[in-house]
């Protein structure tokens, strides 16, 4: 690595992960160096290992790296250029005077040269300080844009974990489902066999029992699905197996970000890193225009040039060649001053204004954006707060119905319909529990993410 004498590269992270990955986390020996897929895998470590192997947060570090080096580049344009030359030579001239043989020469001689010249750019009307000023904040737009890329892989990778955690759980769902109109098919069975019940009980039973089978089967892919989806957010196959802990094993429901909805949105537009990265790229696109305006002014530079050579002097035509040395130097001040460029630089400064408005109406887009995102994703939450209870206290009832159901045809007062229609009670308002939960968790953490909030601190509060 060359070096860094500007050291631009401290504004350039350790990680893809920046500081979203702490050290030592579980199962990491440093950031982004993870060992073997935890079992269960917790939200935090497949969080982790998205932030550092995906490749959308690889290429926004790299476009820092990119930036960082811009920077460089602009803060090199006030140090002086000074180059060398050096040239050796083989020289081998003859002249052939017809007629005229003393006037005729022929000489071969090794000449070399060589020369250091130097050029520093003392006032140019303040291009190279918006140049520098431009390059500092196209690096603010591109850490910006590597947050901004951060928050949303982070969200991304969170919903997944928790659909897939909901699709475990709704497996689990399935198979207890199956099990219980398993049991009533068997009683029923029982019953028509023994005349106690129509042979209709048997089969209504028998067709739940089926299509409980083909929910299970379908509650298996889906489980698959989301696992692989899991699976390649890290960075891995997605047919690395990957165990979940139970849908139970998670944050519930408590009173974060309780603060008024208008208060999230003022403070979202200020700090989120969308905004801030468009709010660093206008000011890059009004620093170019002022560098573009400036580079039509005078610049004024010192120059110096120092050179020798062992060119041989000849006293004329036909004359023999004398071994010399030579050398030459100057130094002073030079001014350039451009006079006319075709009316090119007038266009240029328009076009370089004009990318100025369009700047600001990407900020002003993307603060509205921002405002509307953490609106939807405030109500989100507070819908899935509420229904969060709302599904415990449906599958308690349903529950209780369902017990009731089966207790009543058990003694032979209740009706197959009246037991098949509390056993689908009972599995639709386990799967809504399930969804709900998941729902209010991925908002959470949706929510975090519109507001530009999300960090380790969420990810440990994510999934205890």
């Amino acid at each position: 690595m060359a070096m860094d004498v500007f050291r631009t590269g401290n504004a350039v992270s350790e990680t893809p992960a920046a500081a979203l990955v702490a050290a030592n986390t579980a199962n990491s020996v440093s950031p982004c160096i993870f060992s073997v897929l935890g079992e269960p895998l917790r939200l935090d470590e497949a969080v982790n290992r998205a932030l550092c192997n995906n490749p959308r947060t690889r290429e926004a570090w790299a476009n820092v790296k990119v930036q960082a080096g811009g920077v460089g580049a602009a803060k090199a344009a006030y140090l002086p250029n000074v180059s060398a030359t050096w040239q050796e030579v083989r020289d081998d001239s003859v002249t052939d005077v017809s007629g005229y043989p003393r006037l005729s020469s022929a000489n071969r001689s090794t000449v070399h040269s060589g020369s250091v010249s130097l050029n520093w750019v003392l006032y140019d009307f303040g291009g190279r300080q918006a140049a520098l000023r431009n390059a500092q904040e196209l690096l603010a737009a591109a850490r910006a844009n590597q947050d901004a890329t951060l928050q949303i892989t982070f969200s991304t990778v969170a919903t997944d974990y928790y659909s897939a955690q909901a699709a475990t759980g709704k497996l689990a769902a399935a198979q207890e489902t199956e099990r219980i109109a398993h049991d009533s098919y068997v009683a029923a069975s029982a019953r028509a066999n023994h005349g106690v019940a129509a042979i209709s009980d048997q089969l209504q039973a028998q067709t739940s029992y089926a299509q409980a089978t083909f929910n299970r089967a379908k509650a298996a892919g889906d489980l698959q699905t989301a696992l692989g989806t899991l699976a390649a957010d890290m960075g891995l196959s997605p047919a690395q197996s990957v165990i979940l802990p139970a849908v139970e094993d998670g944050v519930a429901p408590d009173r974060d970000f309780t603060d008024a909805v208008a208060e999230m949105i003022a403070d979202a537009q200020r700090m989120h890193p969308g905004v801030a990265a468009a709010r660093a790229t206008l000011e890059a696109a009004v620093a170019k225009e002022q560098q573009t305006r400036s580079q039509g002014l005078p610049n004024i530079s010192f120059v110096a040039k120092y050179s020798q050579n062992n060119q041989p002097a000849s006293l004329g035509l036909g004359e023999p060649q004398f071994p010399a040395t030579g050398h030459d130097w100057y130094f002073g001040v030079q001014v350039q001053i451009p006079l006319f460029e075709g009316f090119g630089r007038t266009y240029q400064v328009r076009q370089a204004h004009s990318q100025v408005e369009v700047q600001q109406y990407r900020l002003d887009e993307a603060r509205r954006q921002v405002g509307l995102d953490v609106w939807k994703s405030y109500q989100a939450l507070q819908t899935g707060i509420e229904n969060v209870g709302n599904g415990a206290v449906l599958l308690q009832i349903a529950q209780r119905s369902f017990d009731a159901a089966k207790r009543r045809y058990a003694a032979g007062v209740g009706n197959m319909l009246e037991l098949l229609n509390a056993q689908s009670s009972l599995s639709d308002a386990n799967r809504q529990r399930i969804q709900a939960l998941t729902d209010w968790r991925a908002a959470r953490l949706d929510l975090a993410a519109k507001m530009g909030r999300l960090d380790a601190t969420t990810m440990q509060t994510g999934n205890r």
